[in-house]
Order: structure tokens, then sequence, then C-alpha cells
């Protein structure tokens, strides 16, 4: 049973957030689609979506998607269907340093709130992405679910972006190269020398490169090995995975740790959506947890 502290609201998230469609359904979150185009064919939220492993399987054969990103116009007919129903809303958005979804949903934001004065409208930027945003959510969620208000949510989010741990490694540093994060020099060598980096997502949001290690099973410890260090006293055990269609890797991540963090329960798998995967590739794998510092 929920509790009621004010007007009823709802939390909306962007498709970065890379949540299962059944967890958005079983709990009303709204989701706003990232458009993007593909081997000449567009798609939005009024198409049918290609299969991720479709999408993944076009790209291991050479196809290069290109993303949108959603606009005022999109953002504020998603708000309004809420606000119209007598709900408020806060969004939690994908992080403005990799995209300008949050400046769009703050446009549509300020132009509802005139139109409805009596309803509140927050957006966030989470400076988050894929599951790192999808785990704010669900801790989002848990909150409302437990009594809190949309301003006491909000408050707690902004409490605790700063501690949402984002942990990467991809497979084949050429996506990253196309989308500017590396150099062409470094991609080409890593592919040569197995070289497999490790990234995360820094306080200003942005994926920033770490360091490199050599061989795959070994930078997905690295993924692990972070946690531990950064877990401290923190929660963990609700721990989100996401995958570039690579589900074994994603697996061998789970169970390590399970090995190391035993009170770790609730896991949520799942693959990296088309808006992040463009630019990271298949292959990628993504660690996302509570820490101490990102």
């Amino acid at each position: 049973m929920e509790a009621n502290h004010g007007a009823p609201f709802v939390i909306t998230t962007d498709s970065t957030a890379d949540l299962p469609e059944e967890f958005c359904r079983e709990n009303g979150i709204g989701v706003l689609f990232i458009p993007y185009t593909l081997d000449g064919v567009s798609y939005d939220q009024n198409s049918v979506n290609l299969p991720i492993t479709e999408f993944y399987a076009k790209v291991r054969a050479g196809s290069m998607p290109q993303t949108a990103q959603i606009t005022p116009v999109q953002a504020t007919a998603a708000f309004e269907e809420y606000l119209k129903a007598g709900k408020d809303v806060l969004h939690l958005s994908f992080s403005s340093a990799l995209s300008g979804c949050y400046a769009s949903c703050c446009l549509a934001a300020e132009e509802l709130k005139e139109r409805y004065p009596e309803r509140k409208i927050i957006v966030i930027d989470t400076l988050c992405a894929s599951l790192g945003e999808g785990l704010m959510v669900y801790y989002a969620r848990q909150r409302q679910k437990s009594g809190m208000g949309i301003e006491e949510v909000a408050q707690y989010v902004e409490d605790t972006k700063g501690h949402l741990c984002h942990y990467f490694t991809v497979d084949d540093l050429m996506h990253l190269y196309r989308g500017g994060r590396v150099s062409r020099t470094a991609a080409m060598a890593g592919s040569v020398l197995n070289i497999k980096p490790v990234l995360h997502v820094d306080d200003e949001g942005r994926l920033i490169p770490l360091y490199k290690v050599q061989g795959r099973k070994r930078s997905l410890k690295e993924l692990v090995n972070n946690m531990v260090k950064l877990s401290g006293n923190w929660d963990n055990s609700v721990v989100f995975i996401s995958h570039g269609d690579c589900q074994q890797d994603a697996e061998y991540v789970r169970q390590m740790v399970m090995e190391k963090f035993p009170a770790t329960k609730t896991f949520i798998v799942n693959h990296i959506g088309v808006a992040v995967g463009t630019h990271s590739g298949p292959g990628t794998v993504a660690l996302f947890f509570l820490g101490d510092a990102r």
C-alpha cells in the first residue's frame, strides 16, 4: 500500500535508462523514446521497434545507426498526458553531458508550468546513463512506494545521484572512436593488442576512459574490483548490469558480484538499448551500484 503525500505523481525517464518494459509497466514508469535511424529506416515512439538482438546483428554486420534526441514537442506531449489526468511529473533525465534530452525536457516543463500552474513538473539531470539511469529510477520508485511525495523523492535523487557508480568495458574500441570518445590510434592499437578499456561516468555525467587492461576476462573482473573499492558501507542489495548483446559476459560479472557481495539479492540484467548501444557497440558490459564516489 502506497501512502499519499500530496497529489499523485508519475515518474518518467528516457529510453536511455534501458529498463525492461515489464518493470516500467508494473511500476507505472513513463518512458520517452529516443528516436533513431538504421539502414534508412526511422524509428520513433509510434513505430514498431526493432528487436534489440536484430539491432546488434545489424551493427555487427556494419550498419551505422544514428540517434536523435528527445524534442521539446515530444516531451511536452508526454508530460501533458499526465498533467491532464491530474498527476504531477518527476522526470529523471539522461545525463546532460551526453545528450540534449535534459534541455528539451526543461523547455517542455517551463512551457507546461504556465499552462498548468496547479501542477508540479520536476526535471532532474541524473548525470547517469543506461541502467545507471535505470537504477536511479528504481530507487526513486522505491521511495515513492514508501510514501514520499514528489519533492522528497526529487531531493533523494539529487542527494544520491553522485553516488551512483557506472563502470563499463567495451569489446571493440572502434565504436567509441566513432563517437569521439577515444582516438583512432588508441582504437587501432587496442584491436591489435587485445587491449580493453575500463571506463566510467564521472561526476559531471561524462563517459571517461580510466585505464586499460589486457584481455576480456580481466576487463570484466575490473568492473567488480571497482565495486569492491568504492562500495563502502552502501546498501548494494540491488545491482544492475547492462550489456551489448553479450549475455554470457554479463552473467559472468553477475556471478562475481554475488561472490564478493553475498547480500546482493536483486539484479536487473538487460540489453543496452539503441540510444546508448549506438555509441558503445556490441560486447559492452556495464555494472551499476552505489558507492562512496563515482
